[in-house]
C-alpha cells in the first residue's frame, strides 16, 4: 500500500487481516467447514447483520474466506475457509489455549 511503513515483524500483517472484534470468531466458527449466512449469525453472539456482513466482504477480499453462492430457490449462500484461511485459523488454536490459560490466571490473582 502507498506510504505504508514496512513491518518490523510477521505480526503486523496478521493483525491487518484479523483486526476487530469479529474476523477471529467468524474465522473460528468456519473451522469445521461450510456455513450458511444465517448460521453464521447464530453462531457468533452478539454480531448484527450489518457487521456481519462487512467482516465477510473483507475475509473474502483478504483471501481467507471464499463465498459459494447456489443458484437454486430459495437462493443458498456458504461460506468456507480458503487454504489461505484454514493455515490462519491452525495458528489461532496455540493463542486460543493461551487465552483459557490466561483467563484462568486472571480468575485466581483478583482480589
Amino acid at each position: 500500500m502507498k506510504g505504508r511503513q514496512p513491518y518490523s515483524c510477521g505480526l503486523g500483517p496478521v493483525f491487518d487481516a484479523i483486526a476487530g472484534k469479529w474476523k477471529v470468531l467468524v474465522l473460528w466458527e468456519l473451522n469445521p467447514g461450510r456455513r450458511r449466512f444465517g448460521e453464521l449469525r447464530r453462531r457468533v453472539a452478539g454480531i448484527t447483520e450489518k457487521v456481519l456482513i462487512q467482516q465477510l466482504k473483507e475475509l473474502e477480499r483478504d483471501g481467507l474466506v471464499r463465498r459459494e453462492v447456489h443458484y437454486e430457490m430459495p437462493l443458498r449462500v456458504e461460506y468456507s475457509l480458503t487454504e489461505l484461511g484454514i493455515t490462519l485459523n491452525d495458528a489461532l488454536i496455540p493463542l486460543a489455549e493461551w487465552g483459557k490459560r490466561y483467563e484462568r490466571v486472571k480468575e485466581n490473582t483478583r482480589v
